[in-house]
């Protein structure tokens, strides 16, 4: 009688008890137990020497000259100078743009029959630059390298051509750039890949990852002989399940915002990215992130009641996390669809509070009004609550009728 009762009020044993069961069914599971410990600070350290070099240097470009002048080869030689371009000789275009659509350089520039003599006599070459757009962030960098390489060669041409035609020395530079302009970066001031890229692809990866752990915990519920107990606790889906759920989100809580803040501290501590504002508000952006990550899951959890089913639709939700944070593409210019899934990702609101804390110096007031966005998640929990009360019995009795199939021995051959 006593164990029956223990059984059916787990609450007497306490939340730690619960917390206790997950702790044991976490260290009999090792692919949970990486997920919380070196697969995260594995991908955190190889993401970072990734992009370690903070530019991208020596980018191989396709150079077809069909001038062979003395102005082309200075045009290459200028393209050589800069650290970010290599160039490459190519016979042909077709040969060039061959190499381009298979990756092994990454823009075409093109010199012209007669470019020299039309320049020097008045006429407009043109150059033809091509790059590869489906990588975005090169080829907006080489674009603009190109661009600044090739008009600082032909500056000078046209200053030799300005001499000839008797304009003094002292007014040639002035002609040519009569207004010069200055570039600098609010927040990036070195232009450094680290600083812009690192940390959203690892709130993404961050991200997927509490993903993949709460998900892995909620099916461990559907695989557990329901006729067993563990100190009093009853394997039952529907016994005691938002206790269960508690005690999950009491254990693996802690454990990833201990790696959110290794991000943080790795990123603006130890590699001392410039940061403007606080850590504490930006660790209590990710505490807010995280917690609607949990209840996302759980109605996927709660919907779906399959294990296969729920991972793939998670990844499926979760994995282009980092398109949709509008870092490398302005969000207003997706399709009207890639908007709303971009509303439904957690890590879509944070990235905003983020940009905000680092770069602006962003305060509470302003942390307050970001995280508002997340409202919409609150209408999520009512809705969990009723698909449980709904669906949850009918899987524990398709699981006893399935047990008691199985059960039923199958008559012998003969019989």
């Amino acid at each position: 009688m006593n164990k029956a009762q223990n059984a059916a009020h787990p609450a007497s044993s306490g939340i730690i008890a619960l917390v206790r069961r997950e702790l044991r069914a976490l260290w009999r599971d090792p692919w949970q137990l990486a997920l919380i410990s070196y697969i995260p600070m594995l991908g955190i350290l190889c993401l970072w020497w990734l992009f370690s070099a903070g530019l991208p240097r020596q980018l191989p470009v396709a150079i077809v000259d069909q001038d062979h002048s003395q102005l082309s080869r200075m045009l290459t030689r200028q393209l050589k100078a800069n650290p970010v371009t290599e160039p490459r000789s190519f016979t042909d275009l077709s040969s060039a743009v061959a190499a381009m659509q298979q990756a092994q350089v990454y823009a075409v520039v093109v010199f012209p029959h007669d470019m020299k003599k039309d320049l020097l006599t008045g006429h407009k070459p043109t150059i033809d630059v091509r790059y590869n757009s489906q990588f975005l962030l090169v080829g907006k960098l080489l674009s603009s390298q190109i661009q600044l390489s090739l008009g600082d060669g032909l500056l000078q041409v046209a200053g030799i051509k300005q001499l000839m035609t008797g304009t003094p020395k002292s007014q040639v530079a002035v002609n040519l750039s009569p207004v010069k302009s200055q570039t600098t970066a609010l927040f990036n001031r070195n232009n450094n890949y680290i600083g812009f890229l690192v940390p959203p692809v690892l709130v993404a990866l961050w991200q997927l990852l509490s993903m993949l752990v709460m998900a892995n915990s909620l099916n461990r519920e559907l695989h557990l002989n329901a006729a067993q107990s563990e100190e009093g606790i009853s394997n039952r889906l529907t016994e005691h399940f938002w206790p269960k759920v508690l005690a999950k989100i009491l254990l693996f809580t802690p454990i990833l915002m201990l790696q959110g803040g290794f991000i943080l501290a790795w990123l603006y501590l130890y590699l001392a990215l410039p940061f403007a504002g606080s850590l504490a508000l930006l660790l209590f952006a990710q505490l807010i992130m995280l917690l609607v990550v949990w209840s996302l899951v759980l109605f996927i959890f709660v919907l779906m009641r399959d294990s296969a089913r729920v991972i793939s639709f998670c990844t499926a939700l979760f994995a282009p996390a980092f398109a949709f944070m509008g870092i490398t593409f302005p969000t207003h210019e997706m399709p009207q669809l890639a908007q709303w899934w971009r509303l439904i990702m957690p890590s879509s609101h944070y990235i905003e509070s983020h940009v905000s804390v680092v770069s602006y110096g962003a305060a509470w007031p302003t942390l307050a009004q970001q995280l508002s966005s997340y409202w919409g998640f609150i209408g999520l929990l009512p809705l969990i609550y009723l698909l449980a009360t709904k669906l949850l019995p009918m899987t524990v009795k398709a699981q006893a009728e399935a047990a008691e199939y199985d059960a039923v021995p199958l008559p012998t051959k003969g019989q």
